[in-house]
């Protein structure tokens, strides 16, 4: 029974074509207790391997975009809260157990474009309409790793081969291009270690 103008969460459902109303993808797997909710967040996800997107036990992922290419894989652990970020992995995307990543942030392992000038413009043309078969470019990715206890705050972007340490705390809009110790603090664009800021 509902009461004072609350509503009950739901079981997800998917509105777009592809999917079955109220079903996840065969590859998705959730932990006892945890939910995925929010308009769509299968949209981009077109991973083909097994387990491609994991959330461990009591985890909630509200207004999230999971954009997953077809290699990729997405691990999140047991007590988590993601609200209304973004997870782009093409490898690996693993975060532990009690993380909490706020809205606005971007996790990426790939930079899904090339970047040499020559290599954009065989991927655009491969993108486009008139493609006729032309193969994308080879573009590089590496795991980005987040570590239990890891607060990430929102407008935050985390790019790839960056590893976070446990009980690490990243300062809403920062730009994380390198590893973050365990218990540090860090800010900025890039974000930098605050050094007289040690998480306790």
């Amino acid at each position: 029974m509902l009461s004072r103008g609350r509503t009950k969460r739901r079981p997800l459902k998917f509105p777009t074509s592809g999917w079955s109303d109220g079903e996840l993808p065969a590859n998705v797997l959730l932990g006892e207790g945890s939910s995925i909710c929010g308009a769509n967040p299968f949209k981009r996800f077109l991973a083909k391997i097994p387990q491609a997107l994991t959330l461990g036990d009591h985890s909630s992922a509200v207004d999230v975009g999971f954009a997953v290419g077809v290699g990729g894989s997405i691990r999140i652990g047991s007590y988590c809260y993601l609200n209304a970020c973004t997870l782009l992995s093409e490898e690996e995307i693993r975060i532990g157990n009690y993380a909490l990543i706020g809205w606005g942030t971007t996790i990426s392992d790939t930079d899904f474009h090339p970047l040499e000038p020559a290599e954009r413009i065989r991927d655009a043309i491969a993108l486009s309409p008139i493609s006729q078969g032309h193969l994308r470019p080879k573009i590089v990715s590496r795991p980005v790793i987040i570590g239990d206890d890891v607060f990430i705050g929102p407008a935050c972007t985390i790019l790839k081969g960056v590893s976070i340490g446990d009980g690490a705390f990243v300062d809403p809009g920062s730009v994380v291009t390198r590893n973050v110790p365990a218990q540090a603090r860090v800010r900025g664009n890039p974000a930098v270690i605050i050094e007289d800021e040690i998480v306790k």
